[in-house]
């Protein structure tokens, strides 16, 4: 939602001292001053907020007449860009003991390590639900906006609920799951938006809907029951600028360098993706399939020399498709050919396909709908590289995209875009996990959670 947000202006003031807000957040960055929701009174110096901080600490505030009546700030830091975050804030400032009258909740266990924690006093009125713009994703002044993906977006006027309301533990697995239709009084002012997609439409029996204020809001089917894979940010960003929810990668310095995903596949796992780079014809870029080895290893990204040495194409635990200038289309591995150099070439006008089956180390690269070298992933036919690592073979891989700098590529590994793009027409996928241009290999699946060893 980087530059987007939702603005909604309630057409009366209701309780202000009692209210629940509910939802699923997904971080596609850090080190910056992110807004969750955020009203402002008359002034600037009368305003309540959900914030995430530079230190990536949560943050909520309340300011009357410029002073600080509510405020807390969380020791735990929240730096995950792969999985969702199920926030839960209850406040009730009726209540006579303080430590009830704030209550916040992630993934179903409340908080109770703050840096600051001052309390309400018994009865305070905050800002929100007043008759004044409400803004999800943004500061109200139209900054620090969220970056990331937010879904199933509760707020509740009048009443403190648990997190129990929104999620449940998993039975078998442990894990924090999501409850779509949770049994909630939502009041005058409350609303349920962002359910199953991108829509601001109120889901929740009154008819308060948002608007899409500023930017695009996209769909993903990313989602908290079922996790994409996307770039990793946090691996070598020296250089490095990720956008659209970490689906695309810029590299300005003039060397190449490469982004991972965020995701492993191992085992009989057989993936596919598709992408876009963005330059010109004359661009290089890096597909690489990469092992644990290179992908623990820091340096890797991170050098700002240009030392053939830490381009993954020069690593026995990589393999990569190497097209653009000076390059005919090549699989190198530790820096030689080992794959023909007739290989075809993916124009920035093209939609680039890669499948790799992690059991037998094929590995396929076509563009537009068709298979370079007569391939067939779906029988195992004719895969432009076989690799056949034994270690390779047994243990994780994980998919990276190099670019040479001023250059940009954008992945979609199933979220049915690239960049703000929608697929035009979607291809047959049998396991119908993810969105994609053209159709998906017999077995082959998008790299998410739900599609892992599966």
């Amino acid at each position: 939602m980087a530059n987007t947000y939702l603005r909604r202006t309630p057409s009366s003031t209701t309780n202000r001292k009692t209210w629940t807000f509910s939802a699923w957040i997904k971080k596609s960055g850090n080190s910056a001053n992110q807004g969750l929701f955020d009203v402002i009174g008359n002034d600037s110096n009368n305003k309540s907020s959900i914030v995430f901080g530079t230190d990536d600490t949560l943050r909520l505030y309340s300011f009357d007449s410029g002073s600080s009546s509510l405020n807390f700030t969380t020791n735990r830091k929240f730096k995950d860009v792969n999985a969702w975050y199920h926030l839960v804030i209850a406040v009730d400032t009726t209540q006579a003991t303080q430590s009830d009258r704030v209550k916040i909740y992630v993934n179903g266990v409340q908080e109770t390590s703050f840096s600051t924690a001052t309390y309400p006093s018994q009865n305070l009125d905050t800002f929100f639900n007043t008759n004044t713009a409400h803004d999800l994703g943004a500061r109200i002044d139209v900054s620090y906006y969220f970056n990331g993906s937010m879904s199933h977006v509760h707020w509740i006027d009048g009443t403190a609920y648990q997190a129990s309301t929104f999620g449940s533990t998993d039975a078998t697995t442990g894990e924090w799951k999501i409850n779509t239709n949770p049994s909630v009084t939502y009041g005058t002012n409350g609303f349920f938006i962002l359910k199953d997609g991108n829509s601001v439409t109120d889901q929740s029996p009154n008819t308060n809907n948002f608007t899409v204020t500023g930017g695009t809001l996209t769909k993903t089917e990313d989602n908290p029951s079922n996790v994409f894979a996307t770039f990793n940010p946090l691996w070598g960003t020296a250089g490095k600028t990720f956008l659209f929810g970490n689906t695309r990668y810029q590299y300005a310095n003039n060397y190449q360098r490469s982004a991972i995903t965020t995701l492993a596949a191992s085992g009989t796992d057989k993936i596919y993706l598709e992408w876009k780079h963005g330059e010109s014809d004359n661009s290089v870029i890096h597909l690489n399939v990469l092992n644990e080895n290179v992908a623990k290893d820091g340096r890797f990204g991170l050098d700002t020399s240009n030392n053939a040495s830490y381009r993954l194409n020069d690593s026995n635990n990589a393999i990569t498709f190497v097209h653009g200038t000076g390059q005919n289309g090549v699989v190198n591995k530790n820096g030689s050919a080992v794959s023909a150099t007739d290989l075809i070439q993916v124009s920035n006008t093209d939609t680039g396909m890669m499948a790799f089956d992690c059991a037998t180390g094929k590995f396929w690269i076509g563009k537009n709908g068709t298979w370079d070298k007569s391939g067939n992933p779906s029988t195992g036919a004719n895969p432009i590289y076989t690799w056949t690592d034994t270690y390779t073979v047994q243990n994780p891989v994980w998919f990276g995209f190099g670019v040479e700098g001023g250059d940009e590529v954008s992945v979609n590994f199933g979220n049915g875009y690239i960049a703000t793009t929608a697929v035009s027409s979607a291809g047959t996928n049998a396991s119908n996990l993810g969105i994609f241009e053209y159709d998906v290999p017999t077995g082959y699946k998008a790299l998410c959670t739900k599609g892992l060893n599966t």
